[in-house]
């Protein structure tokens, strides 16, 4: 790609206000649609795993996959876009980040700090843990076991009051306090609970196959900036990566991450339509993520040679 002639803001100051509102309009029946499928699938590969039907051990990695993708609807739903009914961003996103450990009113903080300060080293809290730069940093990364001890610190540092993260500004301490602190009042309950029945149905449907999953959504998420300039404008420091529908159905249409970030109040089910306006002025595209991790690899081999 070249260079791109227009910077996000003077792109979206560039739109009518006709194309605004059009690309900014939020839908119930869009959302519904989107979480609706995803809990039917998950209902699928649950039942098939429950059952112990021929081939479970695949159903349980695609149910991993499935459970660790509910990270795309609280993505879009702490951002209000989901829905256009503001309780049903509330609860998808609460229910979403207790299957992930990852509390929304925490989650947004550091999601909107990670907008404002995209790829600066020294404000964006995604950066706060570096990006893998070597080969064993990679798979370190895409393996997700860090993400699990990251959370947990996360969540017990939050839940304690002793969490010192600089985007949490302090009218939203005692919120993201007793959020982290509920969050683990539920875990201990559903483990307590576990032992007094010797019923271990939700480290089949949920511990194991989450920690399976994982891989694949940190291997999405790292082509969203990855080897991306180190710039404000949007166009510039997020990718846009041509993926499947399939893909693009798992991930609430993320692969059009550059649009996301360029106009973070448009819908997941309008970034389509807005990538009509983007294509021309977006300097990192992909096609593909296996093309892009057969990129990164290739980056880090050389490296170390």
């Amino acid at each position: 790609m070249t260079e791109p002639s227009l910077t996000h803001v003077e792109l979206i100051a560039s739109l009518s206000d006709d194309e605004r509102q059009i690309l900014v309009e939020k839908s119930d029946r869009a959302g519904l649609l989107r979480i609706g499928s995803h809990v039917f699938m998950l209902g699928i590969t649950g039942s098939w795993i429950i059952f112990g039907w021929p081939l479970w051990q695949i159903a349980m990695i695609v149910h991993g996959i499935l459970l660790s993708f509910l990270f795309s609807a609280e993505h879009e739903s702490i951002h209000g876009t989901a829905f256009k009914t503001y309780w049903l961003n509330v609860w998808t996103a609460r229910l979403s980040g207790l299957v992930l450990l990852l509390p929304p009113q925490w989650f947004r903080y550091f999601h909107f700090a990670h907008h404002r300060h995209t790829n600066d080293q020294e404000r964006d809290p995604e950066l706060a843990s570096p990006r893998p730069s070597t080969l064993g940093q990679y798979i370190w990364h895409v393996s997700g076991i860090p993400y699990w001890f990251s959370q947990m610190t996360v969540l017990l540092r939050n839940a304690s009051g002793t969490a010192k993260d600089s985007f949490v500004p302090g009218r939203g301490k005692a919120r993201v306090q007793k959020e982290a602190f509920i969050y683990l009042l539920i875990y201990a309950f559903i483990l307590i609970l576990s032992f007094v029945f010797d019923n271990w149905i939700a480290l089949y449907l949920w511990v194991i196959p989450a920690l399976l999953g994982q891989p694949f959504l940190r291997l999405a998420l790292l082509a969203e900036h990855l080897f991306c300039p180190h710039e404000t404008n949007m166009l510039k420091n997020s990718r846009t990566t041509f993926t499947t529908n399939a893909v693009r159905w798992i991930t609430w249409n993320m692969a059009f991450h550059a649009e996301h970030h360029s106009y973070p109040a448009v819908p997941f089910y309008k970034l389509p339509a807005f990538h009509k306006y983007t294509k021309d002025h977006t300097l990192v595209q992909q096609d593909g993520y296996a093309n892009f991790h057969t990129d990164a690899i290739s980056r880090f081999v050389i490296k170390a040679i």
